[in-house]
């Protein structure tokens, strides 16, 4: 466990790091929008479409591998060295560098230029990443960490629900346009304006109140277990464990998301231009349940925050259906979504905010929701398909915070091992992809449903192995809520 800055939350830090969560969202979804428009416009295979989210993701294992190698050959820990501000500001460069690369590429019409412009956008969000998820957890109270990393996620996927649109509306238009074929050059725009953003936030984050370094861990870093003395953070079972657990939680939510759009066109007739919503729809999802979440990183009262779990997520769908109706899509197709975001808010109250525990539900969840996707058609199939996002909402700070309880000094080594596992999300992605060239994308989404069982076993497994080392899941929680 870290050394807090103090007992409260600090808000004028945490306030300026969600705007890089925001970033994540914001690219990561709108990857789900180029992926049937490079697929057309250079005649790719839907595994081969894939490849925007494998050199995406990819990017996260190969940005955190340098980051190990410069941390050993300084023997340092690099963000030890430079600090959480500056860690923060290098990544926001060398993402704004790559969205530069998509101007050549557009103007070449070059899949693997563009391509590169993604997997170098995706190394600075690496370093974002090994630097931002600990740092949400360090700047208040231990016991409410992983509820400050759902926050930040619901701010992450804000980004993930307007992504989509606005880049689909630089593509096509506006929903009521007739444009129904893409135009490479029109990503130009988009990506070189998000590319002034992150220097924008930079020079923000340069006057910020956050820490210019790290602050340093005093306490005693002896395993917990009598007799052992762990040197790598590859020695906590907990973590090795939770490493695989990213990997296949990224790739679930990935790959849902990045093979619904070919669903939608073969199986149900759509046009790539009438799909954002239903992208946004999917990643609103996720901001939906981490709004949920996230209301117990407030310093409420238990009337308050029960009247919250219900009213928070419905703000979150209200969210989608007002830049939904800004840009002009029918909303009447959503409003039944409602109901399943009440069964979400039931799961959610029935985890007790106990990570574990909710990691379980969640992910039963998920596999329930894949099952009933695979199962029917239509729009049935789509909500159960959007529906994911829902119970995949909360798991990234559940696994995040077990993973990383007990680390002591190797918390930033061991953050630095699960940002690697991002990769997950393009070769997860691409395995469905494969199995869909050849069966089909509805009986893909069996890779899904993997994924999904192995993170309900994790959450069995990880509660023995903290149990085993002194750490009471339920006890910290209670010690939370005071």
């Amino acid at each position: 466990m870290s050394t807090n800055y103090s007992k409260q939350t600090n808000w004028g830090q945490f306030v300026p790091l969600v705007t890089v969560f925001f970033f994540w969202g914001f690219v990561a979804a709108s990857n789900d929008i180029l992926i049937p428009v490079f697929k057309k416009a250079f005649n790719l295979t839907q595994s081969q479409s894939q490849y925007v989210a494998v050199a995406f993701y990819v990017a996260y294992t190969v940005g955190s591998l340098i980051y190990m190698f410069i941390s050993k050959a300084i023997k340092q820990d690099l963000i030890n060295k430079i600090g959480y501000k500056n860690g923060l500001i290098t990544g926001l460069l060398i993402s704004a560098a790559g969205t530069l690369l998509f101007y050549p590429a557009a103007n070449m019409g070059s899949f693997p230029l563009m391509i590169s412009g993604l997997f170098t956008v995706g190394l600075g969000f690496s370093l974002q990443q090994i630097v931002a998820n600990p740092l949400a957890i360090e700047i208040g109270p231990t016991e409410t960490g992983s509820q400050r990393l759902t926050m930040a996620g619901g701010i992450n996927n804000l980004g993930t629900t307007i992504g989509p649109l606005i880049v689909a509306f630089a593509i096509f238009g506006s929903a009521t346009a007739s444009t129904t074929e893409a135009s490479i050059e029109s990503v130009k725009i988009p990506y070189l304006v998000l590319g002034g953003a992150f220097i924008l936030v930079a020079i923000l984050l340069k006057f910020s109140s956050l820490p210019q370094i790290t602050p340093t861990i005093t306490e005693n870093t002896d395993d917990d277990i009598p007799g052992e003395h762990r040197t790598s953070a590859l020695q906590y079972p907990q973590l090795v464990m939770g490493m695989i657990a990213i990997f296949v939680y990224v790739g679930v939510e990935v790959s849902t998301a990045s093979n619904l759009p070919a669903y939608m066109e073969k199986s149900l007739g759509f046009q790539t231009k009438d799909i954002a919503p239903y992208i946004s729809l999917y990643w609103a999802s996720l901001m939906i349940g981490r709004w949920t979440g996230a209301v117990e990183a407030f310093d409420f009262n238990a009337g308050i925050k029960k009247v919250l779990r219900f009213l928070a997520p419905y703000l979150a769908f209200g969210v989608f259906l007002l830049v939904n109706a800004i840009a002009q899509h029918d909303l009447s197709h959503f409003y039944i979504y409602g109901t399943i975001i009440f069964v979400m808010i039931i799961c959610d109250i029935l985890s007790k905010g106990n990570p574990a525990r909710m990691l379980l539900i969640f992910s039963m969840m998920g596999i329930i929701a894949l099952v009933i996707g695979m199962l029917t058609t239509g729009m049935t199939s789509v909500y159960a398909f959007t529906s994911v996002g829902l119970f995949c909402s909360t798991l990234w700070p559940c696994i995040f915070a077990l993973a990383i309880n007990g680390l002591g000094k190797h918390t930033n080594q061991g953050s630095g091992f699960l940002i690697m596992m991002i990769m997950g999300g393009g070769i997860i992605s691409w395995i469905q992809g494969a199995l869909a060239d050849a069966t089909n994308i509805h009986l893909s989404y069996i890779v899904g449903v993997l994924c999904f069982a192995y993170l309900a076993f994790y959450a069995i497994r990880v509660s023995g192995i903290l149990k085993a080392q002194g750490i009471d899941l339920d006890k910290l929680q209670k010690e939370g809520e005071h």
